[in-house]
């Protein structure tokens, strides 16, 4: 009897022990250096925390408490030894207001090559005014940088965060397999160049849930190489509408597949739901779309599938590219076009 309990305890223990080195470890970003100010420059506190999380070997989560944190061009660079990482926002990141500084970057935050990254929370200030009225004047301005992108990674969740002003794209998916975006708000004027909600391009298994999309361009926009896509319960405007394209621009270009648009509002948009392909030889395609209860409030084009995307007449041979979609229950107002009508 005294050997079986010996073995209990034991067992026990050991359960005890593993599940204590299971917990994660935090690392609070004002504890290594950052200013909840807005305007010191936290940077460094921020790739601290991260060198430190991706380095465990064990889950790790970063904290970023209330306030206001300036950061530079960031990229948190895999892989790591874990790929549990949580980033647990209840503040601001904030973009330097002069828009030169990260405009020729690409990107602002760049995740890349990781594995199990979770963003909860928080609000990203891209602070792209400034570049929105260059663009709008006499140009010579740089192309701007999206706010969060994530490159070449899996098993990415974003919940609840809030991206504000972005210079360029708000959020990009580019190469990803298994991300799930929920709870996700974006917010630019109506008339902001170039400000995409969220783009999806090369990248499998995305799903994007219950958010609010109002942007000067595209809620959510869908390049080529895009499979397995799943949309549900967006609310869409001010904007160009939820885009599949341009597709067909490269001779050579993978495909979109597998896309479902499902229980969405369009408000005040320009376009509802939309697949453009250029007019000329490719092997893109765009098959087995679905476009299910959409609901459309003074939208311009409802439903536009056009296979002669041609914006500058030029290059453009009149060859229609390959796309195969469907329509289910579409209604509202509008002003514009429904092409085909088969989606009446």
């Amino acid at each position: 009897m005294a050997h079986h309990t010996s073995t209990l305890v034991f067992a026990l223990f050991s359960i005890f022990f593993a599940s204590a080195l299971a917990d994660p470890t935090t690392y609070n970003v004002v504890s290594l250096g950052a200013k909840a100010d807005g305007k010191s420059d936290s940077t460094e506190a921020f790739l601290s925390a991260w060198k430190s999380a991706c380095d465990s070997e064990n889950p790790a989560t970063i904290y970023v408490p209330a306030g206001s944190f300036y950061l530079q061009q960031v990229a948190f660079s895999g892989p790591c030894k874990n790929n549990a990482i949580i980033i647990s926002i209840d503040g601001t990141l904030v973009a330097p207001s002069d828009y030169k500084a990260i405009g020729n970057s690409g990107n602002w935050l760049l995740f890349e090559h990781v594995d199990g990254v979770t963003i909860s929370g928080g609000i990203l200030d891209g602070q792209g005014t400034g570049l929105w009225a260059c663009k709008t004047s006499d140009g010579g301005c740089p192309k701007g940088a999206t706010t969060l992108e994530f490159s070449n990674s899996n098993n990415i969740v974003v919940s609840d965060l809030t991206s504000l002003n972005s210079q360029m794209f708000h959020i990009v998916v580019n190469g990803c397999q298994n991300v799930q975006m929920q709870g996700v708000k974006v917010t630019a004027d109506g008339n902001s160049p170039n400000t995409d909600g969220i783009h999806v391009q090369a990248s499998s298994t995305v799903t994007i849930l219950n958010s609010k999309i109002g942007t000067g361009d595209d809620c959510i926009s869908i390049g080529p190489g895009t499979t397995n896509l799943w949309i549900e319960n967006v609310a869409c405007g001010p904007g160009h509408g939820i885009s599949i394209g341009s597709l067909g621009k490269e001779q050579e270009e993978a495909g979109v597949q597998n896309v479902t648009v499902k229980t969405t509002t369009f408000t005040g948009t320009q376009n509802g739901v939309r697949i453009k392909s250029w007019g000329r030889p490719s092997s893109g395609f765009a098959r087995n779309i679905l476009f299910q209860h959409a609901l459309m409030v003074n939208v311009k084009n409802p439903i536009i599938i056009d296979q002669n995307y041609c914006p500058d007449n030029k290059g453009c041979p009149g060859q229609n590219q390959a796309a195969e979609a469907s329509c289910n229950h579409a209604a509202g107002t509008s002003s514009g076009v429904v092409q085909p009508t088969s989606c009446l």
